[in-house]
């Protein structure tokens, strides 16, 4: 797509993906980058409405399964047609907080819905836009879990959003799919362990990110010589 990049952040509960989207969001700013941050669901205005009724309890407890799969995959089709087609078109790098990844995880793996559709769903969601890193934070649920409902506390929010109150059983199903994602994609998909301070969970994560800017730069001067000739 264009010379732009796409990276998404993804994981279990309580993995602390949008504090170290943030700051690699600064560090690349700070190489002189163009970056974008976002987030699914609610990278969008009409994302912010879905997100509320997908998280909030007393807005989606009646949600069946398929329900919320095609309320994040209409979320993630404006997202891609409004905000990710076009940065990456013009040559910006996007982090995104959770992608396509997320509902093979939790509608696949978490809620048993068919893998194969999904991934079909996604395909046509996403006009065939994949991330070329993802950085998978991975936590153990029961933690994970805990130290989510507890930030959502501190909000006001007892007990944690609709997805947290699923209980421990559907979370750690969630953990396992994410695991599969990578272990079957291991290219693009890279596990990042969620087991110290946050600056140097950061570095973890810089040093995937560093080489696929190093890569991505190889590859363009390719191109440039070879058109040159």
């Amino acid at each position: 797509m264009a010379n732009g990049l796409f990276i998404s952040l993804e994981g279990p509960e309580g993995g602390g993906k949008s504090t170290q989207a943030g700051l690699l969001g600064e560090h690349l700013s700070q190489g002189n980058y163009e970056v974008i941050l976002t987030q699914e669901p609610g990278g969008t205005s009409l994302g912010k409405s879905l997100r509320e009724i997908l998280l909030t309890p007393d807005r989606g407890e009646d949600l069946s399964a398929w329900c919320e799969l095609f309320l994040y995959l209409a979320d993630r089709s404006h997202h891609v047609e409004e905000i990710i087609k076009p940065a990456l078109e013009m040559g910006k790098i996007v982090i995104c907080d959770r992608f396509i990844d997320a509902t093979l995880a939790y509608q696949g793996y978490g809620w048993g819905l068919d893998l194969g559709l999904i991934e079909e769903l996604n395909l046509l969601a996403t006009q065939g836009i994949r991330p070329d890193l993802t950085i998978l934070l991975d936590i153990e649920s029961s933690i994970g879990l805990q130290k989510a409902i507890e930030e959502k506390s501190k909000l006001g929010l007892k007990g944690g959003d609709r997805l947290e109150q699923k209980g421990l059983d559907f979370h750690c199903r969630v953990r396992e799919g994410y695991l599969k994602i990578a272990s079957n994609d291991p290219s693009r998909v890279k596990v990042v362990q969620v087991d110290g301070p946050i600056e140097e969970i950061q570095a973890r994560i810089r040093v995937y990110v560093d080489k696929l800017l190093k890569d991505k730069d190889l590859i363009l001067k390719e191109a440039r010589w070879n058109n040159a000739s």
